[in-house]
């Protein structure tokens, strides 16, 4: 039956900002007891007691006019057009994953706000890793007032310019307040940049640090050796986790992703499955012939050489403790 338009077009009386107040603050409230619901549905009475963590996936939204794009990006560049946060809720759900960590899109740049907003709606469910500019000099503050809003960690993407990083002032500030304020650095590396992440460890031990995606070791299709030998002996490092992510663009690149467990029993050898966390780098992990179950399957159901207590921390309790 087709809604009366005149019902659906009549205009609604003023109301004050107190009144406007109380109606967003009742909103936020539905939303929050709703994520109180999932969770005591899917996870118990405490949300930490059951439930997988994906500690990397991405969002954004179509709606370019209230949240644009960042200098350098266009819509063509969104692929798909939209991944919104219900979106990455109806790929993740049906696997068992019920708290993700979002990570700023690159396509906004320094615009964290799609991001804290998700996070705002669903506080229980999501937290998030943003991204700032450290050649700005209040940078320390940009990273304590996006911590208040859920922000655990900051991403510092090389594009071929981590050898700048161990001698730059401003670097040095995001480390050192990531350090002060127990924030992670989630570095972005190539293998070939494994050493200056070294470097800045041994410079900064108080900074948690959270490796992205194996640092792209077998992106080239082939898990080189001496590659995988350089992640490893990051393992020195007390303060370093690494994300065992993104299996539809490493070795073979095809699922079940199985060419891909000598390395990760490798990983779990040298740092212990309590500094590993998995992740699915979502949307990414569900296009072409690529899906999200094959991705924590590949943990869950076919990495035998971990216990029951192993895939607890990798696939929940690595990412918690660090992100929730």
């Amino acid at each position: 039956m087709r809604p009366d338009a005149t019902r659906l077009h009549r205009p609604s009386p003023l109301i004050s900002r107190r009144e406007f107040a109380a109606l967003m603050t009742g909103s936020l409230t539905a939303l929050a007891q709703c994520d109180q619901a999932y969770c005591d549905q899917t996870c118990g009475s405490d949300a930490s007691d059951g439930g997988y963590v994906d500690a990397h996936a991405h969002i954004w939204t179509p709606d370019l006019t209230r949240y644009p794009l960042g200098t350098g990006f266009s819509s063509k560049d969104m692929v798909p057009q939209s991944f919104t946060a219900e979106e990455l809720f109806a790929a993740c759900r049906p696997s068992g994953v019920t708290r993700v960590v979002l990570i700023q899109m690159s396509f906004y740049n320094f615009d964290n706000r799609y991001m804290l907003d998700a996070i705002a709606q669903h506080p229980r469910l999501l937290s998030g890793v943003g991204i700032v500019d450290h050649h700005q000099p209040d940078v320390a503050i940009t990273m304590k007032s996006l911590a208040s809003k859920g922000v655990r960690g900051f991403r510092i993407h090389s594009r071929g310019q981590a050898k700048t990083w161990v001698n730059d002032e401003g670097m040095a500030t995001l480390w050192k307040t990531a350090a002060e304020e127990g924030l992670a650095v989630c570095p972005l590396i190539d293998p070939a940049e494994i050493g200056y992440v070294d470097a800045l460890c041994k410079k900064y031990p108080g900074a948690p640090v959270v490796v992205d995606h194996f640092a792209r070791v077998g992106i080239t299709g082939k898990i080189v050796p001496g590659e995988l030998d350089q992640l490893c002996k990051l393992a020195k490092h007390p303060q370093l986790l690494v994300k065992t992510s993104a299996f539809y663009a490493l070795g073979k690149k095809q699922a079940p992703y199985k060419d891909l467990l000598p390395m990760i029993q490798r990983l779990t050898d040298a740092f212990g499955p309590e500094r590993l966390m998995w992740a699915s780098d979502c949307p990414y992990q569900v296009q072409g012939d690529h899906d999200y179950e094959s991705s924590i399957a590949l943990l869950r159901d076919h990495a035998n050489f971990l216990s029951a207590d192993d895939k607890r921390w990798m696939l929940k309790k690595t990412a918690e403790k660090v992100f929730f």
